[in-house]
Parts: C-alpha cells; structure tokens; sequence
C-alpha cells in the first residue's frame, strides 16, 4: 500500500449530496491577495534572478516592490469594482509597513494567517518550533485586528505532517494548503477536523507567469474562462472559484492592466 496522508478519503465531486450557497448561489468566488515580506540577504522566496549570491538586492527590492507600490495599485482597482478580498498576510508586515495591513483594515477585507514570513517554511521547523511560529503569527495578527484569522496558507504552501493538527489547536476552523477539490472538504485533524477551502494552483500569478512564463494577457484569459467553465459547472454541484494573486507580479502595470480586464 502507497503511504496515506490519513486526512480525508476519496470522493468524487458527481457523487456528493447537492446544497447551494447563501442567497440560492451556485458558485462563490474570491480573490486571495498574497501580501509578503521577506528578509534580506537570506531566506527563500520566488527569485527573479536565481544564482545571484546573498545579498540578493535586485530579488530583495523586486518583491518589495509589491508593498510599495503594487498593493497600492490593486487597492484602487479592487475599491473601484467594489471587490472584497481575503488577503493572506504575513505578520512581518504589521512591523514593516503598517499602512498596508491597515488599508486593508478600512475596507473590511479578511485577514488570513499566512506566518511570519516567506523567508521562512514551516516544513523546516520541528513541531514545537512550528507551533510558536503559528502562535506568534496568530497573536500578532489578533493583536493589531482585535481578533485571530479564522483560516490558514502556509508560507510557500509548504506545510508538515503536523500544519493541520497545530491550526485546529490554535482554533483555526479553515486552511487552504490543500489544492485538491473544487468545494470545501473535511480534513481529519488528531484532535478534531479543519475545513480545507479550495487555492488554486493554477489559476496563481506565482506557478502561471512565475514558473511557466505565461504573459499577462494569458492569465487574464484563464481568469476569466475559468470562471465561465466553472459558472456552467456549478448548475450541477456547488463550486468555490479563487484566483490567487500577489502584488509584486500583477501589481506590475503592464499586468495590472490586464487584471482590470479579467476582474
């Protein structure tokens, strides 16, 4: 027998009892917005100039770029359409640039736990140090909002054996590390369960422009045929359509500019 994560059991989406979301709807779609801050000099993160030793400047200053002008740039746009976000935070952000975090705040956007930093994978860490690490962040955040997040991205999407059973006993109730399913689906947990919201691996700028060069007029076209496909895909079982974005690739103008028309 192949080696089990033990979490949930096969089931096909044809197979399952029907339901339907608030209002009678049929497909509930959002937006998840990446907002990261990286150390510099060291860590890991998407590199735009891989092999360049430590420290990296141009990468540094490249990703940065996403919280000094980017975000900025798609807050307008999605104020402008009226578009609620979930915005997947890392902590670091509250000390690094806290006029990010707190226009975010002003709209009533969702703040998700996304750690402390991508510099940093919480596969590397042991469970006791993967634990603080979703300790601090979960406090961090709770502090600065006057409540914890409710769901969960690990950094990189790169979680343990143990991500699941740490978010549950933290009082997570949702995580988005697993991109297996277009509804949500019930994950075991050692003390309970946690509920895992579908995330995109494709439609994502990092994996779609980053990894396999597509352009933006590409991505914008995926957005919006994944919507269409998926709008007629939801008259027969209840879907969740996420397009994953972060704001150092689409906050870039030539992208953002695309993304408007996708949006």
């Amino acid at each position: 027998m192949l080696r089990d994560h033990g979490r949930f059991k096969y089931s096909a989406i044809v197979d399952r009892p029907d339901y339907t979301w608030p209002q009678g709807k049929k497909l509930a779609f959002y937006v998840a917005l990446n907002m990261e801050h990286f150390s510099y000099g060291e860590g890991l993160g998407i590199s735009m100039s891989p092999g360049i030793p430590h420290p990296n400047t141009y990468n540094w200053a490249w990703r940065e770029y996403g919280n000094r002008v980017g975000v900025w740039r798609l807050l307008d746009l999605f104020t402008d359409l009226e578009l609620p976000i979930s915005v997947l935070l890392n902590s670091e952000l509250y000390g690094h640039s806290p006029e990010v975090v707190a226009a975010f705040r002003a709209r009533g956007d969702e703040i998700v736990g996304h750690g402390r930093t991508n510099s940093e994978h919480q596969n590397d860490f042991d469970e006791a140090g993967e634990a603080a690490l979703i300790r601090e962040a979960t406090e961090t955040i709770a502090r600065h909002e006057g409540r914890p997040p409710a769901g969960w991205l690990s950094p990189g999407v790169n979680p343990s054996d143990v991500t699941p059973d740490l978010l549950q006993e933290a009082g997570y109730t949702y995580i988005l590390d697993w991109p297996m399913d277009d509804q949500p689906v019930w994950i075991k947990t050692r003390r309970g369960r946690l509920l895992s919201l579908p995330y995109p691996h494709e439609v994502n700028d990092i994996p779609m422009i980053m990894l396999h060069h597509g352009d933006a007029g590409a991505f914008a076209d995926m957005i919006i045929d994944n919507f269409d496909e998926m709008l007629e895909q939801s008259q027969k079982q209840p879907l969740v359509y996420c397009v994953s974005l972060h704001a150092f690739i689409v906050g870039q103008p030539y992208r953002l500019r695309h993304l408007r028309r996708a949006l």
